[in-house]
């Protein structure tokens, strides 16, 4: 079936009207539409194809080492060789110094085009937005740099066996040496790109660890700059001990690594490496974000094309079949993944923009799990869609919309699963500074409102005057298990709204105009009205700790 094609126009659209990418101060339009015309050429050229490639053979572990399909390492030899890694990185660092929001569109078309390749390359970024936040000025020398030139690629160590999503569990230990460094050794589960042949095993690892005489809890962990080298060319005593076989992301591999003494140098001190992780893990999540929006579009992508291209039955009054975009269901589907597709991609763009201004940082606690959770559920919704356009096809591999459920199926689950972010904004972030991040997000509700259409702010301002009543409700509760993912669906669908409601005022500006001015109406009409029902489901008493153990045993 088709490989993705960059939607440029929906893309340029989203960023000039849904995200106000011109309020960032060092925006350039031309510069902005010539970087991604480029981007687009060797996203659909050189990545786009490597998808089945890399779903069907996958990787491989050969003699402790891993093996990624050969089209990966040629696409990543050319990529990093043209500087596309170090497009955000400032040019004293060695990149080319462009808005952050630039390397998050072109992480969608990645997204999009093959994820197993972008997910290899993302945690790069993190890592070098980890190091300038965090780093010593030498660390910020000597490996942002070697990041930006895509020498190196990175990983983030956090999860153990026993320590998943309760990171006050880890038990790798990191020991001082006497010349300054530290000594770690442990194991590490679920390391994305523990190790790889694009940049020949050199890898950046990035490692949460316990040091000695710490105070239990991630009170007492610290984080430590782990590289794969050794300065004198030897490699750091850090083995793959197992390759994961998954449902998806093949060519993405996915390493348990053990650390047996590796040398490493501590990030900050000692006590502080949850904080410091922090900044590379809400930027993974926003880029898991990021990673939905390019499922959802290329779900939508191979749904419009066969949806247009199979006939079956009468839909009007035409004899003979009918393409099946003209049957009633079949356009709900697609008008669904239109709205999903597009819609999140404003919403996460206009967040990113948010982000790098740096002014509302309230709004971004509030708006970082909204956004992972609601962005990767569309994806996995555009998905099914896909496989129900295509009916009995949808089932067969040769079609690739399975693989986009399989591929998919993790971003609720990784940096954080939705349940959890889902806790995070529910018992804690509508907590903080005397409910700041409410105001604002309640601002930027209104803000779209007065822009959008009359029949849309309506519709708009019903879904906000719902979202209002629950968050009263939630914070009364003692328990907040079973309603905390209605609470987080309702708070994106008022976003999701929002976003939406810029887009439909800015629909002349749109290469189809009648398209955004459609699929306005259907959000509007068959999205929005959701809300009261989640808000009743967030009214609703019953609390889960009143239930009997026994209702849950296995």
């Amino acid at each position: 079936m088709i490989d993705y094609r960059t939607p440029l126009s929906d893309l340029l659209f989203a960023l000039r009207h849904g995200a106000g990418a011109a309020r960032l101060p060092h925006w350039d339009d031309e510069t902005a539409e010539t970087v991604l015309t480029h981007a687009a050429a060797m996203v659909d050229g050189i990545i786009a194809p490597l998808d089945p490639v890399g779903d069907i053979e996958g990787t491989r572990l050969v003699d402790g080492r891993v093996v990624m399909p050969q089209p990966f390492v040629d696409a990543y030899r050319q990529f990093a060789g043209d500087g596309w890694q170090g497009l955000a990185v400032p040019e004293e660092d060695g990149g080319q110094g462009l808005p952050h929001i630039l390397a998050s569109a072109l992480s969608e078309m990645l997204s999009g085009a093959c994820i197993t390749y972008q997910m290899v390359l993302s945690l790069a970024h993190g890592a070098m937005r980890t190091l300038a936040a965090s780093g010593s000025e030498e660390q910020r020398k000597t490996w942002i740099p070697r990041l930006a030139a895509g020498e190196y690629l990175a990983t983030m160590c956090l999860t153990e066996p026993q320590a998943g999503s309760d990171l006050g569990l880890v038990r790798t230990m990191a020991t001082p040496q006497s010349d300054g460094s530290w000594s770690i050794s442990g194991g590490k589960i679920f390391i994305s790109g523990g190790d790889q042949n694009l940049t020949q095993g050199r890898i950046m690892h990035l490692v949460l660890a316990r040091t000695p005489d710490a105070p239990p809890g991630v009170r007492g962990l610290a984080l430590f700059l782990c590289p794969s080298l050794l300065p004198d060319g030897s490699r750091n005593p850090i083995q793959v001990v197992r390759l994961e076989e998954k449902m998806g992301m093949h060519a993405s591999p996915t390493c348990q690594v053990a650390f047996d003494g590796a040398r490493a140098e501590i990030i900050g001190a000692p006590g502080e490496g949850l904080a410091r992780m922090f900044t590379m893990m809400n930027a993974e999540r926003l880029d898991v974000a990021v990673q939905g929006v390019g499922l959802a579009e290329v779900a939508l992508q191979r749904s419009l094309a066969y949806a247009n291209e199979r006939k079956q039955g009468r839909a009007g009054k035409d004899t003979g079949p009918d393409i099946i975009a003209r049957h009633g269901d079949v356009r709900r589907m697609l008008l669904a993944q239109m709205a999903l597709a597009m819609g999140c991609r404003a919403m996460v763009m206009r967040t990113l923009v948010d982000l790098e201004l740096g002014d509302r940082p309230a709004l971004m606690e509030l708006m970082t799990p909204v956004c992972k959770a609601f962005a990767t559920e569309a994806a996995m919704e555009a998905a099914d869609h896909a496989i129900q356009v295509h009916g009995g096809y949808g089932f067969l591999r040769e079609y690739r919309v399975e693989q986009i459920l399989r591929d998919g199926r993790i971003t609720r689950i990784y940096e954080g699963t939705n349940g959890i972010q889902a806790a995070t904004l529910a018992g804690r972030v509508i907590r903080l500074d005397n409910g700041k991040a409410l105001s604002e997000f309640k601002a930027e509700v209104e803000a779209a409102m007065a822009v959008a259409s009359p029949a849309f702010a309506q519709g708009l301002g019903r879904a906000l005057a719902a979202w209002n009543e629950a968050g009263p409700l939630l914070l009364a509760r003692k328990d907040i298990g079973l309603t905390a993912t209605a609470y987080m669906r309702l708070t994106g669908l008022v976003a999701f709204g929002s976003a939406w409601a810029r887009l439909e005022a800015a629909a002349g500006h749109a290469a189809n105009p009648a398209r955004i001015r459609a699929v306005a109406a259907f959000v509007r009409d068959w999205m929005l009205p959701e809300a009261c029902h989640l808000a009743e489901m967030c009214r609703n008493p019953s609390e889960l700790g009143s239930l009997p153990d026994e209702v849950f045993i296995a």
